[in-house]
């Protein structure tokens, strides 16, 4: 049976079969025991996403992974970038120290500091997230067509996110097939990547896609 740590882009955690590219975590949030979430869904502000392979590094995911048997951080796993900047993570400054770096130096432009740390982006995405109690934003159709490729939006429960001019309906699996913004025109959407992230990525920050977002 899947472990219940697959995250979507509202930031909520689930257990299905996929996997996805990236990992990452929001502190200790498991019994290793039972390999079960607590209730609580994050320990930090600091909600990193971390490369699935990194030297030799090997992991029992929700597992005792530190010394004398105790929990280690959570393994959340995540479809690609897109979805992970969605549910309010940031790059780690471990495994992905060079993209850690361009991101907060992207934060820095968009905010204008002049010298840009990681617990500045913590903190601002922490009030953002929709999964630590933000409400997202709403966004016109009119708007789409000016939002960086990588945003993610919301028909209600179904996701899209947004890339060459075009929709991607969301998927554990993966992206589906490429439409015009047309198709949600009338809908009531929202916003689902924090506002500190979109500045980030209008600034030209490129995050990674899964491969069916390429098909």
């Amino acid at each position: 049976m899947p472990l219940q740590n697959r995250v979507d882009p509202f930031g909520a955690i689930h257990a299905v079969p996929e996997r996805g590219l990236f990992t990452g975590n929001r502190g200790i949030i498991h019994d290793p025991e039972t390999k079960t979430l607590l209730k609580k869904r994050w320990a930090l502000q600091a909600w990193i996403i971390c490369v699935c392979q990194f030297r030799d590094v090997r992991r029992e995911p929700m597992g005792s992974n530190r010394k004398g048997g105790k929990a280690g951080w959570t393994e959340l796993f995540f479809l690609d970038e897109v979805t992970a900047l969605a549910a309010g993570h940031r790059p780690c400054f471990f495994c992905q120290r060079e993209r850690a770096k361009v991101f907060v130096g992207r934060f820095g432009e968009a905010f204008g500091i002049a010298e840009p740390r990681a617990p500045m982006v913590d903190k601002r995405l922490h009030k953002e997230r929709l999964a630590s109690g933000a409400k997202p934003p709403m966004v016109a159709f009119e708007e789409l067509a000016g939002l960086p490729d990588g945003v993610i939006v919301a028909d209600g429960g179904t996701v899209y996110a947004l890339r060459m001019g075009k929709t991607l309906r969301w998927s554990f699996a993966g992206y589906g097939q490429p439409n015009d913004f047309g198709q949600l025109k009338g809908k009531t959407l929202s916003l689902l990547t924090p506002a500190t992230t979109l500045a980030v990525l209008r600034q030209g920050f490129r995050p990674a896609w899964h491969p069916t977002a390429e098909a």
